[in-house]
């Protein structure tokens, strides 16, 4: 479905999660259901859009290794990996996030060429985008490479993404209730 070349041997597919999952995308953003993907949530929005995914971004000259440490605690495997740099005139910035935050990162795959109708709202140090936004959505639907709700309490712009999520839910859920 990523619109690359095959999977390497070994590598282990899902097909009815992606059955499930590429369709309600689509649907639930074209219904105006707020939607926040989180890594390979994020990567199912851009393809589920038309988007493609590079397999192996640490395989690529020039990008960073985006996989997690190899450490047995998560403490260090979720740790601040690297920064991401907020794009102008996007949702982030409308949030107020910073120019630049650090982010944990614990992912091989990631976004090629981005959908049609998607937005770059962040980007790494090697200029792989790490959040997106859909264009012209009627309610939020933001998609992040990382793991924000990993310690999100302690960390503000994680927060303020969930905040900002939360707040499209409730009133998702206070326009159903008038119906």
């Amino acid at each position: 479905h990523y619109q690359g070349p095959a999977s390497a041997p070994g590598t282990d597919h899902d097909p009815a999660r992606d059955a499930t999952t590429l369709p309600l995308l689509r649907a639930a953003i074209a219904a105006g259901v707020p939607v926040l993907g989180i890594c390979r949530g994020f990567q199912e929005m851009n393809v589920a859009f038309g988007g493609s995914l590079h397999q192996k971004v640490h395989e690529l000259p020039g990008m960073l290794d985006h996989r997690e440490a190899d450490h047995p605690e998560l403490a260090v495997q979720y740790a601040p990996a690297h920064a991401v740099t907020v794009q102008p005139g996007g949702v982030f910035e409308a949030l107020e996030l910073p120019a630049e935050f650090m982010v944990n990162s614990i992912h091989s795959q990631g976004i090629d060429r981005l959908a049609p109708g998607l937005r770059c709202e962040a980007v790494a140090p090697d200029g792989l985008i790490e959040a997106i936004s859909v264009d012209h959505s009627p309610t939020f639907a933001v998609g992040v490479q990382w793991h924000p709700e990993w310690q999100v309490l302690s960390n503000p712009p994680y927060l303020s993404i969930f905040q900002a999520f939360g707040d499209a839910c409730r009133q998702r859920a206070a326009l159903r209730k008038k119906r």
